[in-house]
C-alpha cells in the first residue's frame, strides 16, 4: 500500500539508528482471547513497540521531535529539555547522541530505579521532581526551567508538540493498515500524551474510515498505570483531540496488573503495565463483537518495571 504522507520529514540523510525506529511486529493475542471466550472470528493483534531501539513506542515521537527541531534550527547551541516519566526520556537519550544533541529531563522522583539508571547510563541530565505531583509536576518543572533559561534549552514539550502525533500519522497508522491488509475494524489506544491515538486515529480516519477508534484511560486519578493519564484530573495535553475517539473506556489498575502477568505466562510476552491495560481494553471491545480485527499497542516491555509490585511472584 503506497501512501503520500501529509507531514513528511524532508531530510532523509540521518544516522542509521533512526532508520531502525518503527516497523515493529504485529502479534496475535490468541491464547488469552480464547480463554476469555472471545469469538474465534475476532482477532486481537498488538504492536510490540519494545522492538524499537530505545525499547518503547516513544522512539517514534522522539525521532520526529528531534528531526523537526534540527531542521528548524531550534537546537542550535541548545540542550533538548522535556518532562518524562521514563520512556520518552529514554527515547530522547537513545537517539539524541547520534545527532550530537544533549538532553535534560525532568523526571518524577518515584520513577522506577531501572528507568533512572538507564537514563543516567545514556548520559541524560536528570532533574528529579516531587513524586506526589507525578507527571504533571515534571511538566511544570520543565516549563519553569525553559522559562528561566531559554538560551540554554529547547523545550520539546511532548504534550503540546504536533511532531508527537505526526510521528504516528507517518508511521504507526500506515504500518497497522498495511499489516492487517486494511481489514482492521477497531483501533484501541491509551491516553498519555495522546499522540498515539491522535496521530494513528487521524491516519485511519482518512484511510480506513470504517474502523472505530477506542480510547482508554485509568479509572481514577490515583492509579498505577505508568504513562497513562486520568484526563479529568490531569493537565490535558494540547495535542489531544477529545472528539476523535468513537468510544472511551476506563481500566482499573488491578485488572491491568493481572493482565500483564497473564501476558507473560500465557502468551510469552514480557510486556509493561500499560500493555496489560491495553489488552484489558481490547478484550472489552472484542467481547461485544461477533467478528472483527481489533488492533492495540503494547508500548514497551516489562524489563523497566522489575521492581514494581506487580511482579511479586507468590507461586
Amino acid at each position: 500500500m503506497e501512501t503520500t504522507l501529509a507531514y513528511p520529514i524532508t531530510n532523509t540523510q540521518h544516522p542509521p539508528l533512526l532508520a531502525a525506529v518503527g516497523s515493529t511486529p504485529l502479534l496475535p493475542i490468541d491464547r488469552i482471547a480464547a480463554a476469555e471466550g472471545i469469538s474465534p472470528a475476532v482477532r486481537i493483534l498488538a504492536k510490540a513497540e519494545w522492538f524499537n531501539p530505545g525499547g518503547s513506542i516513544k522512539d517514534r515521537p522522539a525521532r520526529r521531535i528531534l528531526l523537526t527541531a534540527l531542521e528548524n534550527g531550534l537546537l542550535d547551541g541548545k540542550r533538548l529539555l522535556d518532562s518524562t516519566s521514563g520512556n520518552m526520556g529514554i527515547a530522547y537519550a537513545t537517539l539524541a547522541p547520534v545527532l550530537s544533541v544533549a538532553v535534560t529531563l525532568t523526571v518524577p522522583e518515584n520513577a522506577s530505579p531501572e528507568r533512572l539508571k538507564i537514563l543516567r547510563l545514556l548520559g541524560a541530565e536528570i532533574i528529579l521532581t516531587d513524586p506526589l505531583e507525578g507527571s504533571d509536576g515534571a511538566i511544570l518543572a520543565a516549563r519553569e526551567l525553559a522559562g528561566a533559561d531559554p538560551a540554554r534549552y529547547y523545550y520539546a514539550d511532548q504534550y503540546n508538540n504536533p511532531a508527537n502525533w505526526k510521528a504516528h500519522y507517518e508511521t504507526t497508522g500506515p504500518e497497522i493498515l498495511a499489516d492487517t491488509n486494511g481489514e482492521l475494524t477497531h483501533f484501541v489506544a491509551g491516553l498519555g500524551t495522546t499522540g498515539t491515538l491522535v496521530g494513528t486515529g487521524r491516519y485511519l480516519r482518512e484511510h480506513a474510515p470504517g474502523a472505530r477508534l477506542v480510547a482508554f484511560q485509568p479509572d481514577s486519578p490515583f492509579h498505577g498505570l505508568e504513562g497513562l493519564k486520568h484526563m479529568e484530573s490531569a493537565i490535558v495535553p494540547g495535542i489531544y483531540d477529545p472528539d476523535l475517539a468513537d468510544e472511551n473506556r476506563s481500566v482499573r489498575t488491578e485488572d491491568a496488573h493481572e493482565m500483564t502477568r497473564r501476558l507473560a505466562r500465557e502468551e510469552g510476552l514480557f510486556a509493561g503495565i500499560s500493555s496489560g491495560a491495553a489488552l484489558v481494553a481490547a478484550l472489552a471491545v472484542a467481547r461485544d463483537l461477533d467478528q472483527g480485527v481489533v488492533v492495540t499497542v503494547f508500548p514497551d516491555a516489562g524489563y523497566k518495571y522489575l521492581t514494581d509490585r506487580l511482579w511479586e511472584v507468590t507461586g
